[in-house]
């Protein structure tokens, strides 16, 4: 398993009149989760898209809301791929408080597609390779 840790804080704009997080954010957070563990991987959005040709788009989002998150509040991601994609990838996202207590968790699967014919297509092999190391032994 792949697991990647990073941290965001709340800001104002991203709550709502009861000073929670706003429920939609967390669509944002994982995106965020998403990226910093792609780019700790070595490969970036902008990359699979400019060098690959590849597009990655959002198929499911499963949420599951624990407790809230706050204003100005740094929350620690810990975004996980459990498996080698095949045809999708599947970040799982967990979303710690300060305290470390689990707010959040979150479930989002992506597909590949060729961008010039956008047809799916399987997972690029520079994915593959580079996340191989976490599930060998």
């Amino acid at each position: 398993m792949y697991t990647n840790r990073t941290q965001l804080r709340v800001r104002y704009g991203e709550t709502d009149q009861m000073a929670y997080v706003y429920y939609g954010q967390y669509a944002y957070y994982y995106e965020v989760g998403r990226v910093e563990a792609l780019r700790n991987l070595g490969l970036s959005y902008k990359s699979m898209e400019d060098d690959l040709g590849i597009f990655m788009p959002v198929m499911s989002m499963n949420v599951k809301y624990i407790r809230p998150a706050f204003y100005d509040e740094m929350l620690d991601l810990e975004t996980s791929i459990e498996k080698i994609p095949e045809m999708t990838i599947q970040f799982h996202t967990k979303i710690y408080n300060p305290t470390g207590k689990l707010i959040n968790y979150g479930l989002v699967s992506l597909c590949f597609v060729e961008i010039k014919s956008r047809q799916r297509v399987i997972a690029p092999q520079v994915i593959t390779e580079k996340l191989k190391t976490f599930f060998e032994g």
